[in-house]
């Protein structure tokens, strides 16, 4: 067996960060067959434990093993209906591949990487075949609002069970942050595309530019005959921190950020001349992994320095390990331990600057990252013509303040029980509106929420 795990292959990092092509390029089937030859099929199981969607993770690695690859696709999409998706974009250093036991020892086993491979094998053979069960009285109705990865896995899960689905989308497209938080370099859309028309092929249905709590409300929802409703409208308020010169033009929140390059296709420029800035000196304010996807979208963009501004060390990055290091390998800059103080702008109210303090680590806070505190006297000015703020998002108000009955938390997110049932009857939630963090975070609560309403229509049946 092999000590360390095969790496995927990458294109050069001068020659992406100038376009929107992706970066990783996938393993070949040899490199696939060889990685899955690492997995020791331990009988504890433990990165299935560490899975928030419960894939059958030593299965489908030993069917890619044996070159059985239709099993693959099969016993991934029994647990996953986005698996195309979580093997570009889910965090698996921090969840399955965590709990390898080969991590012990050396390198844990390339979960996420295989997974990739199989979903794309089922693409490019055009194999996606996933039959529906038929329920025993008539077809439950259930909306979805949302096609993020909360709501598309809810139905997916839904049609499984023969529910008849239906998806209520306010944008023009699918697939929420998936699409419009994103960047095409990590996450294509045709990859997304792809496993979207999966699901329609399963029966579900998708209405766009629908805006549940405008365009129809949630007891109009009820009306028309849909006995059960799923919110996953995700986390669509930006924060900003609140300093002087926040205001200036040329300052945006990430969420606006990428929305405009993704949904108005500035990543196809010249085909698409979209209304993007495109700043020369550019600043990103944070550390997450929003806050890389602007930091490299703006260098594809055409800035010609970009620096990521974080309060904090590297090691206490909450970005993942894989974008930290292709966005050094781009050449962003980072300023570690700096805080910005706030922004100043030139004669016609566009910035010009940010004012930023050093800082160093204290005791650990609530979070247990070591809680940065500022050095006196070590004020510094870093010229800029745009800044990216990326410190993350508040949960979508709109729909709790529009329906009747939607109890909310001191911080914005929908109150739900153990079953994911909101305060309103009939009505669940799951993802960033309830506080998800990741896409496979939210993926398993749209899966343990389709379990909760396949049982909720049981027990409402057996009451009629």
């Amino acid at each position: 067996m092999r000590p360390t795990r095969i790496n995927m292959p990458q294109r050069p990092a001068r020659e992406r960060a100038r376009d929107f092509i992706e970066v990783n390029l996938g393993y070949s089937s040899r490199q696939a067959q060889e990685e899955a030859q690492r997995c020791l099929q331990c009988k504890t199981r433990p990165c299935v434990a560490g899975c928030p969607v419960g894939i059958s993770i030593p299965d489908f690695i030993k069917a890619i093993a044996e070159n059985r690859m239709p099993d693959a696709v099969k016993i991934l999409k029994d647990k996953n209906s986005l698996p195309a998706v979580c093997g570009r974009v889910c965090p698996q250093e921090d969840q399955c591949e965590k709990k390898c036991v080969l991590l012990k020892s050396g390198h844990p086993v390339a979960i996420g990487h295989l997974e990739r491979y199989a979903a794309d094998w089922e693409k490019e053979n055009d194999v996606s075949r996933q039959a529906c069960a038929a329920f025993d009285v008539t077809e439950p109705r259930v909306a979805i609002v949302g096609s993020g990865p909360a709501g598309l896995t809810c139905a997916g899960e839904l049609v499984k069970f023969g529910f008849d689905v239906t998806i209520f989308e306010s944008l023009h497209d699918t697939g929420g942050v998936l699409r419009y938080g994103i960047p095409e370099f990590r996450l294509p859309k045709k990859i997304l595309d792809y496993e979207l028309n999966c699901l329609k092929k399963r029966g579900v249905k998708i209405f766009t530019n629908t805006l549940i709590g405008r365009t129809k409300s949630i007891d109009d929802l009820f009306s028309e005959g849909f006995e059960a409703i799923f919110l996953g409208v995700g986390a669509g308020l930006p924060k900003f921190m609140r300093v002087p010169g926040e205001n200036l033009n040329n300052i945006f929140s990430a969420n606006e950020f990428l929305s405009r390059v993704n949904l108005m296709n500035a990543y196809m420029f010249p085909e698409y001349d979209t209304p993007v800035p495109e700043g020369k000196r550019v600043a990103v304010i944070g550390g997450g992994n929003t806050a890389m996807d602007s930091a490299r979208t703006a260098l594809r963009l055409g800035a010609s320095e970009v620096t990521l501004i974080y309060r904090r060390s590297k090691q206490e990055m909450p970005a993942r390990v894989e974008e930290v290091h292709h966005a050094e390998e781009e050449g962003i800059k980072f300023a570690f331990l700096t805080d910005p103080l706030g922004y100043k702008g030139d004669e016609r109210g566009f910035v010009k600057e940010v004012e930023c303090l050093e800082m160093e680590l204290g005791e650990p806070d609530e979070s247990g990252r070591r809680k940065p505190r500022p050095v006196k006297g070590s004020n510094f000015v870093m010229p800029i013509d745009m800044a990216v703020v990326a410190i993350g998002l508040s949960p979508n108000p709109l729909l709790p303040r529009l329906t009747k009955g939607l109890e909310t938390t001191d911080w914005g997110e929908l109150k739900i029980d153990n079953d994911f049932m909101t305060t309103k009857k009939g009505v669940f939630a799951g993802g960033d509106i309830v506080g998800g963090e990741t896409v496979i975070q939210a993926m398993g609560m749209g899966k343990d929420a389709a379990q909760s309403i396949k049982q909720y229509m049981f027990q409402k049946r057996m009451e009629c």
